[in-house]
């Protein structure tokens, strides 16, 4: 499980022990969102996904833990199978980034992971089943800072993460920090992990 921008593993905390509660073995992943170099967290996370194996090893990744986890399948080779669940992830870079980097003290903020919010990463094109959950409660830092089009959670617009390629894709009515903590979330997110789809949850 991999945290978003700002974030430490223990942001992830409730889903984990949700998805253990659902029959999964769960290892969370801290990770330099700002002052580390993007390369090293791929190399990290690669190592990590590397070691976990060789059985099948599906990773969770909460906004920009999706692009980290999406970024390194596309990357490194020889990783073992398993399916990827992108939670409010910008695949396509983020407006709301691109926003902030105009802002006085950008690195600051952004810091190593600026340039791949601002460019987004390329169409999927490998065999890895990848399933994203995007938020549609707009409630959130970029409501403020504008720019987003179209419905989004506050922070990363629904279409942001409709990346070319990927399996499936599912829209709640979810904030962006709201879908690590949403029940319905983590239901669907354990049937797209055991199933390959998203079977219907209950409503949060």
């Amino acid at each position: 499980m991999l945290h978003g921008l700002w974030m430490r593993s223990f942001a992830m905390q409730l889903l984990a022990g949700r998805l253990r509660a659902a029959g999964f073995r769960v290892s969370t992943l801290d990770y330099l969102t700002v002052a580390g170099s993007w390369q090293a967290s791929a190399e990290h996370l690669a190592k990590r996904w590397q070691r976990l194996g060789p059985g099948k090893v599906h990773v969770v990744g909460h906004s920009l833990g999706g692009v980290l986890a999406v970024h390194v399948a596309q990357q490194f080779g020889k990783l073992p199978d398993g399916r990827i669940v992108c939670l409010g992830s910008p695949l396509n870079g983020s407006a709301v980034a691109d926003r902030m980097r105009e802002l006085p003290g950008a690195r600051w903020l952004l810091g190593k992971s600026a340039d791949v919010l601002h460019h987004g990463l390329p169409a999927w094109t490998g065999a890895r089943q990848i399933g994203v959950v995007a938020g549609r409660k707009p409630v959130g830092l970029g409501k403020i800072l504008g720019r987003i089009q179209g419905a989004h959670d506050g922070t990363v617009a629904v279409e942001e993460t409709r990346l070319a390629g990927i399996h499936a894709h599912r829209i709640v009515d979810s904030t962006h920090t709201g879908l690590v903590f949403s029940r319905e979330v983590a239901t669907l997110a354990a049937n797209y992990l055991r199933h390959g789809e998203f079977v219907q949850a209950e409503p949060a």
